[in-house]
């Protein structure tokens, strides 16, 4: 099996879901508050990566397209 996270595209398709994911729970109240509600330090990843999100979700979800067919025709 090869190892998909140490690889270039990998680290490509962790960051696309990781910014994807936290602009989904931006979105669930309850999760909101809970989760984004630093924006310094460790947890303020997840805010960064929701604004992320929210903000380039055009780009984000071309993106994801481009990956999602690199990954199931290409490699």
């Amino acid at each position: 099996m090869h190892l998909y996270l140490y690889s270039f595209d990998g680290i490509l398709v962790f960051g696309l879901l990781f910014i994807c994911t936290c602009a989904y729970l931006k979105k669930v109240p309850r999760l909101n508050s809970w989760l984004l509600s630093e924006k310094k330090g460790v947890w303020g990843v997840f805010y960064k990566a929701a604004v992320i999100g929210t903000r380039l979700h055009i780009a984000v979800a071309f993106s994801c397209l481009v990956m999602a067919f690199y990954v199931v025709f290409l490699k």
